[in-house]
């Protein structure tokens, strides 16, 4: 496996035109030799100018390809990009995000070496507009009170490290053939259940920290509580699946269910609203000292003020999906 390796970059995306031309020109500038590497845009029937983007990247590079994703949802389009693969390797891209110019060799390059069967590096999380609730948002995905002890997302920097999963990641193809294709019933999650299948059958993955990404997350708190709430449902109802991540999926769930609990108990017995005020105190104690912690860091006083409203979004979100995620689970 080296430079004569046939690479297929698999992108699946729907209405990103404000990331789809970014992104593969980062992928397009790669120094992985253009003869061995073939891009596959998997568009979910975007409905802005996505499509009119990448069509543009298509008449202009003959090893951009765009391919029809009917059914709209990640998990579909990954399998349609599987299955039209050329390459030996396949790597799972994302349209929201920049690649350095080295992210495919270096994955080539410790997939050999380490003989593992998926590769991944790490998110440089970054604000997608100049304004100071996009930096907050962008430093709450990548604290450790806004994504828990997520290696990939905190900066992890201490070398090569075998892991349970890793974002995107760089695959040989071979390893559909042996374990299947993306469970198709989870419109998130997708990743990590294929990656906990890929252990279970015995297979190695690798986070590479010199293999860097750069993640952009949404840009307003409205979209950014939406984006938390979407993924605190695909934590909980995937366990219907057979799916079970690890604990800190489930903290924003426990966290959210102890409030309800003691609220409406506190209905028919008064003195449990202690218990509601002492957990919400907490919280708020905890999240301001995040958040001063970070203001500090960053000289920047304003922070004090917009991290707390970040973190909000990003615990109450997540816990409130998770509990709709339950609901639906249990129905």
């Amino acid at each position: 496996m080296n430079s004569q390796t046939l690479v297929s970059a698999i992108i699946p995306c729907r209405n990103e035109e404000k990331f789809i031309g970014k992104c593969l020109d980062s992928v397009i500038a790669q120094d992985f030799p253009k003869d061995n590497f073939e891009i596959l845009v998997i568009d979910g029937m975007s409905d802005d100018k996505t499509r009119e983007t990448i069509n543009e990247y298509v008449k202009k590079y003959p090893f951009i390809k765009l391919l029809d994703n009917p059914k709209k949802f990640t998990p579909f389009a990954l399998n349609i990009g599987i299955k039209n693969a050329k390459g030996e390797v396949i790597v799972r891209m994302d349209a929201h995000s920049i690649y350095n110019k080295d992210y495919i060799s270096k994955c080539i390059k410790y997939l050999k070496e380490y003989e593992v069967d998926n590769v991944g590096g790490i998110w440089k999380i970054m604000p997608s507009e100049k304004t100071l609730i996009n930096k907050a948002i962008a430093l709450v995905s990548s604290s450790f009170f806004g994504a828990g002890n997520a290696y990939y997302r905190t900066g992890y920097s201490k070398g090569p490290k075998f892991v349970d999963t890793v974002f995107g990641g760089c695959y040989k193809k071979e390893v559909f053939k042996k374990i299947g294709l993306y469970n198709e019933n989870l419109i998130r999650s997708q990743d990590m259940e294929f990656n906990l299948r890929l252990k279970k059958a015995g297979g190695k993955i690798l986070l590479v920290p010199e293999i860097v990404t750069r993640y952009y997350p949404k840009s307003t708190l409205k979209e950014f509580f939406k984006h938390n709430f979407l993924d605190g449902i695909w934590t909980i109802y995937p366990l219907k699946f057979g799916l079970s991540l690890k604990l800190r999926h489930y903290i924003p769930f426990v966290f959210i269910f102890s409030l309800i609990v003691p609220l409406t108990l506190s209905v028919f017995f008064k003195p449990m609203i202690y218990l509601f005020l002492f957990i919400i105190g907490l919280y708020l104690f905890t999240s301001l000292f995040f958040s001063i912690s970070i203001a500090i860091k960053e000289k920047n006083f304003g922070f004090v003020f917009l991290l707390p409203l970040a973190f909000a979004c990003r615990h109450f979100g997540y816990g409130l999906g998770s509990l709709i995620g339950f609901i639906k689970l249990i129905l």
